[in-house]
């Protein structure tokens, strides 16, 4: 299948700043980009680009005053299969794991381990490692919360969202990740774009989606705590230990943003 992806955001400011953005897709699907995923920016300015300590490809851009909008527009290539489920994956003890991994165990800006510590041992200490237990993870932190944009708030933890019991996907997700790191299993952040291909679709304007993946089975496995289920077309921007590290747009600079748009959609094949 072919799925048709995008944005265009627009920025307003008084004096010149630098903007660093995270918008392009990681290189894993780089091999399935039927078109290219190219930045444009209007007015013109020049970019410069390079990889983080996570592998995300990240632009920075200096500004002048007034309107500045970024967008692109590409296709790329998918499967169209669902997000594989390994029930057999196993959880490693701590001392096999990869050296890699150790850090997407350690609490950090958003996913305050020590805070839910207790809990998510009382909760999951008696479920089965592995795969069951992610799961047993997920689905409670799936039903722990309720969505909507109308919850967004940038400074919320992972217990925060815990006792509030409202978020957005970023919510889930830090959750379902700090549970995950309590019981000793490596657990990523992850965004990107997911369209409502295969799913009924949703009465909202299209946004970038969070997940997180977690380190089973000798691989990174994706799970999604606020749909709980097996999605089809993700199509990965960046990884990191939470949001902090995987954040759309950081500005060196006082800018306002004046304009949001993100498109991701299945496209017809030839034959219709």
């Amino acid at each position: 299948m072919k799925i048709r992806a995008g944005y265009r955001i627009a920025f307003e400011c008084e004096e010149a700043a630098t903007i660093l953005l995270m918008l392009s897709s990681r290189w894993e699907r780089h091999a399935d980009l039927l078109t290219p995923d190219i930045m444009t920016v209007e007015p013109y300015r020049p970019i410069r680009q390079y990889s983080d300590l996570y592998g995300n490809l990240c632009t920075r851009v200096a500004v002048q005053p007034g309107r500045t909008t970024f967008s692109a527009d590409f296709l790329m290539g998918d499967s169209g299969l669902p997000d594989p489920v390994t029930p057999d994956a196993v959880q490693h003890p701590i001392e096999n794991l990869p050296d890699e991994t150790l850090v997407f165990l350690l609490a950090s800006r958003y996913c305050d381990t020590q805070a839910l510590m207790q809990t998510a041992w009382d909760l999951f200490g008696q479920t089965p490692p592995g795969w069951a237990r992610v799961q047993a993870i997920v689905q409670y932190a799936h039903e722990r919360i309720s969505f909507g944009y109308h919850h967004a708030r940038p400074t919320r933890t992972a217990s925060e969202a815990h006792e509030e019991r409202v978020g957005v996907c970023r919510d889930f997700a830090h959750l379902a990740i700090t549970l995950c790191r309590c019981m000793n299993i490596p657990a990523r952040y992850c965004t990107g774009y997911l369209g409502d291909i295969g799913v009924p679709p949703v009465d909202a304007p299209m946004d970038f989606s969070a997940w997180f993946e977690v380190y089973l089975g000798g691989a990174w496995r994706t799970f999604d705590a606020r749909h709980n289920r097996p999605r089809i077309g993700r199509i990965l921007i960046a990884i990191g230990r939470d949001a902090t590290d995987v954040a759309i747009s950081t500005s060196f600079g006082r800018t306002e943003l004046v304009e949001f748009t993100v498109l991701t959609q299945e496209v017809a094949d030839d034959a219709g």
